[in-house]
């Protein structure tokens, strides 16, 4: 075959430095545009943004020759970097190590996109904890609950 066609779409979670809230109200959408903008200069495209104090969802559709693990290093330290020499920032805002990253299927976009869109209203009756070990199990990922958050 001549010509290569990918359709590449993932839903990222990211959590803050020990789950702390440091996505404050008045940090939140300059956050949001600002990854988006690291998102475009990589070649791809944000198509979802949501989150909470202390994690965001992305919904990222990427080219197939950026990993996605490059992808959010890159968004992970300069989103970081960026918050942190914000005017009044006092230089905490960390991203936590690692991060989930989960394939979307075409038919499940809009679901997907509308599930990060509502985050708030799926965090009061379900923790990030519960919400992530749930996406874990749902894709078949294996992990040690020990190691979940260090």
């Amino acid at each position: 075959m001549a010509i290569t066609f990918t359709r590449l779409i993932y839903h990222v979670i990211l959590s803050t430095r020990r789950r702390e809230a440091l996505i404050s109200a008045g940090l939140r959408n300059d956050l949001y545009a600002y990854i988006g903008g690291i998102v475009r200069a990589q070649k791809s495209l944000l198509v979802e943004i949501g989150g909470m104090p202390d994690h965001l969802h992305l919904v990222i559709r990427t080219r197939p020759d950026l990993s996605v693990t490059e992808l959010i290093r890159l968004v992970k330290s300069n989103s970081s970097k960026w918050a942190n020499e914000r005017p009044g920032s006092i230089g905490q805002f960390a991203w936590q190590e690692g991060y989930g990253a989960f394939t979307v299927s075409s038919s499940q976009l809009t679901a997907v996109c509308e599930y990060v869109r509502n985050q708030a209203e799926h965090h009061r009756t379900r923790t990030l904890h519960d919400e992530y070990v749930e996406f874990l199990r749902r894709h078949e990922i294996e992990f040690n609950e020990a190691y979940l958050w260090s």
